[in-house]
């Protein structure tokens, strides 16, 4: 296949923002940056707010999740909103905050298990640490995040010979969770102890004293970035396309949008997905509830219209969907089993652990053939669990109709992920038409 030109600045625009993008504090961080550039004005959630028609707001709750939005006409009313959802965080190992370990006088790095990563998509490759350092003033007690990242190799977990795990092909790389998973670092050059000695590394990078080092939250990060690949380079690879392609697609169409079409537009983007989304920033969480109420109040809307607000909204929940792999097609169910480059995917589960009803499909299958979008449908295996997104949980606690949507991708949850290079530039024109669009299809007996 050959790209157009719009598919391939789209798919290179992906792939340098996962780039700089490690962490989900550092993806936030790039998205502000995004926002502010197009006037879009910060907000604090400690503080009142004074809400005008016309303009971009976002808010941001601790560092890794985000909702920004702009206003339209105000007449939240009788327009509803829209708003696309998706996730910053993705699965893989956190360092945990007693983590040096000397062994055969080398220093490694003890991990936890963050969610539900391809544990072996790790081994021999160069790696190395990304998010926050949290540093405490002497003074005030406060505490002051600092992102981290570090720009070359740190770490590595070197796979063990072949000549002393003879089996590894025949049953596959398996790993001891607790033994096995500390990330060689080296021989730790400095007077204080171990785990005093890493705290010293880190307070250098983000310059404070090791003593106001007291805690992180770093993730552990390939070193390679992203690319094109296969034949015209229909393909393209990096770390985190689950959930960032999302991300960046429903940021773009915002941005876009942002002077077209009525009533309320926003994106609402979580941290915590990927281990359930219960905390107080995740998808559980009041947050989107509790801004979508402060917006409308904002605009005198409460009570029966607030809730007849409500009833008129759509939300997009933008995950990334199981592409079919030519080498496993036994995993699929083959009349829905979405292909690379062949366009956005609608997730269904008559279960309900993805959110699409009947009226969402048909609402989103329309959408896409309005922007000149091909559309596909997934639906998973009968003999296999079936995942789930923040679908279900935002249409529950807010009781807004969703349509869970992405787009088709193949090693889901490994260190280094593949999609379709033409399919980012086709979710990004279907979001953008679904926030311009004057009036969303509605269900003609609700």
């Amino acid at each position: 296949m050959s790209l157009t030109n719009d598919e391939r600045v789209a798919a290179q625009a992906l792939l340098d923002f996962i780039d700089v993008s490690p962490s989900p504090w550092h993806a936030v961080a790039n998205m502000v940056q995004r926002l502010e550039g197009a006037g879009f004005t910060a907000l604090d959630e400690r503080a009142p707010w004074t809400l005008e028609p016309n303009r971009g707001y976002y808010v941001v709750r601790d560092g890794s999740s985000l909702i920004a939005f702009h206003t339209g006409d105000g007449a939240v009313a009788d327009h509803g909103f829209r708003g696309i959802g998706a996730h910053t965080d993705s699965p893989g190992f956190r360092i945990k905050p007693a983590p040096v370990k000397r062994q055969a006088g080398l220093d490694t790095l003890g991990v936890e298990v963050y969610g539900g990563p391809i544990l072996a998509t790790f081994a021999d490759r160069d790696l190395t640490l990304a998010g926050r350092v949290l540093v405490r003033d002497d003074a005030s007690g406060d505490i002051t995040p600092h992102l981290f990242h570090g720009q070359q190799p740190m770490l590595r977990l070197p796979n063990l010979a072949i000549h002393l795990n003879r089996t590894v092909n025949t049953e596959g790389l398996k790993y001891d969770l607790q033994d096995e998973l500390p990330l060689i670092l080296g021989t730790l050059q400095s007077e204080l102890p171990g785990q005093d000695a890493f705290r010293e590394i880190l307070a250098k990078q983000v310059g404070a004293s090791t003593a106001s080092v007291r805690a992180w939250e770093l993730a552990v990060a390939d070193t390679q970035p992203g690319a094109f690949f296969g034949l015209g380079e229909a393909f393209i690879a990096n770390s985190q396309l689950d959930n960032l392609a999302s991300c960046h697609a429903g940021l773009e169409a915002l941005l876009t949008a942002k002077d077209k079409g009525s009533g309320v537009r926003f994106i609402a983007y979580f941290d915590h997905e990927e281990i359930g989304s219960r905390s107080f920033k995740g998808a559980e969480s009041p947050f989107l509830p509790d801004t979508l109420e402060r917006i409308a109040e904002s605009f005198n809307v409460t009570g029966a219209d607030y809730r007849r607000a409500l009833n008129q909204s759509l939300i997009l929940s933008a995950d990334m969907a199981h592409a079919h792999h030519p080498n496993y097609a036994r995993y699929y169910d083959l009349e829905h089993a979405p292909r690379l480059n062949e366009g956005p995917v609608i997730k269904i589960n008559v279960n309900q652990r993805y959110a699409t009803d009947g009226v969402a499909e048909a609402i989103f299958e329309g959408l896409c053939q309005e922007a000149d979008v091909p559309v596909q449908k997934y639906v998973h295996r009968n003999t296999l669990p079936c995942g789930s997104t923040i679908g279900p949980i935002t249409a529950g606690r807010i009781g807004v109709r969703c349509v869970d949507v992405g787009n088709a991708m193949w090693s889901m949850h490994s260190l280094r992920e593949s999609a379709g290079a033409a399919d980012h530039d086709k979710m990004i024109r279907v979001m953008t038409h679904f926030f311009q669009r004057d009036r969303l299809p509605q269900l003609a007996s609700a």
